[in-house]
């Protein structure tokens, strides 16, 4: 097991910045089970990463896609910054062997989906704070720009359902209900609006001109809540 000094120059190597401030560094590493109060762990910084992370990638789909709309891009963007493939970046370059962590997390082959997620999304905020935001950029484009293609090139990039229905039941355990809580207009011409709910969390109501398409704008609204600032998980 690699010491603290050992973690943060390995870290340095592998992310491919070097730090003015190693403190930044060595607090993005720092779990809150190891941690003496949870202000110095990395939490925080997560918090933080998360909403640059999300700029980022925001800000790449709206130049490289000119011709999309806002939900096409809302989609790729749950997608790419979903806990799923932060987590899977963090492991593909080596976090998870640099965590400082408690004892009661003692296997790393074992690490949780979301504290690998909130690593990716703390060194995030780490390089912001001590670079700025293009160096933070030049750290996450190279690795979410694969992720950012295959969402936009995927069959099934419009249909939120389906990307819902497949988060749900692989992350939560669960299946997405869709109730219909209004309508209103003649008959030629309804509109209804629908809401999603999952594990008993309702999320917000979308209004569509049929059933259908007021569930996939609801499933969108949901996607977007799933993958907006999340606060942090043991």
């Amino acid at each position: 097991m690699l010491s603290q000094d050992d973690a943060i120059k390995r870290a340095q190597e592998v992310i491919d910045y070097r730090f003015d401030d190693e403190r930044l560094l060595s607090v993005a590493l720092t779990h809150a089970s190891i941690a003496d109060n949870r202000l110095v762990s990395n939490e925080r910084q997560e918090f933080l990463g998360d909403s640059v992370l999300g700029l980022i990638v925001c800000d790449e789909l709206y130049r490289r896609y000119p011709n999309q709309l806002e939900g096409e891009m809302t989609m790729i963007k749950s997608v790419v910054v979903s806990r799923k493939i932060c987590a899977e970046i963090a492991a593909s370059i080596g976090l998870s062997d640099l965590l400082f962590l408690g004892k009661g997390i003692s296997d790393r082959k074992r690490i949780p989906l979301s504290l690998k997620a909130a690593a990716f999304e703390s060194i995030i905020a780490a390089i912001y704070l001590d670079g700025g935001f293009e160096a933070a950029r030049r750290f996450v484009l190279p690795h979410v720009d694969r992720f950012i293609d295959a969402a936009a090139d995927s069959d099934n990039q419009h249909n939120f359902k389906s990307h819902l229905q497949q988060y749900a039941q692989q992350f939560l355990a669960a299946t997405p209900q869709y109730d219909t809580l209004d309508e209103q207009g003649p008959d030629h011409n309804k509109c209804f609006e629908v809401c999603v709910s999952i594990n008993g969390q309702r999320f917000p109501s979308a209004w569509g001109s049929s059933k259908k398409e007021a569930e996939q704008r609801a499933a969108m609204l949901a996607m977007e809540e799933i993958n907006a600032p999340k606060t942090q998980q043991a």
